[in-house]
């Protein structure tokens, strides 16, 4: 399993020229606690960096700062760390660990965003794992008994 197939494809992105305030309104619309910053190349939206809900409170609410003053470029986490489709489950964990995030953009092969993965994802496929697992391990004795009969 791979970074490509875990991902969510619907990604909530802004610009860097984005406000601060319009982030935030977008991330409320939308439910979502973080924003990939993107600039469009070609019509590719590459990853520059990302901007959590976390960020805001950081960088706006605890200093008590200009929120209207204040624009997504400012703010947000960079450089972009960023998963290649390609990448397997224990790479995104471990890269994940290494760097204290807890999402990851995902790009393709020309740089653009295809996705973003997150460590909610990465738990809902190692409950995958683990329960495909355990039955094995339940089905067995049945496998067994049905050859001896």
């Amino acid at each position: 399993m791979n970074a490509a197939t875990l991902c969510t494809r619907e990604v909530a992105t802004c610009d860097p020229q984005t406000s601060i305030v319009e982030a935030a309104a977008r991330m409320r619309a939308l439910h979502a606690g973080d924003l990939v910053v993107v600039r469009d190349d070609e019509g590719v939206r590459v990853p520059l960096g990302v901007l959590t809900d976390r960020d805001i409170v950081l960088a706006v609410v605890s200093p008590d700062a200009a929120a209207g003053k204040l624009y997504a470029g400012d703010v947000m986490s960079t450089p972009a760390l960023v998963a290649n489709g390609a990448d397997d489950v224990w790479l995104l964990a471990k890269r994940m660990r290494l760097h204290g995030v807890r999402r990851l953009p995902v790009v393709g092969d020309d740089g653009g965003l295809i996705g973003i993965v997150s460590l909610d994802d990465l738990l809902h496929a190692a409950a995958n794992l683990l329960e495909e697992l355990r039955l094995v391990s339940a089905r067995q004795p049945h496998i067994e008994e049905k050859r001896r009969t």
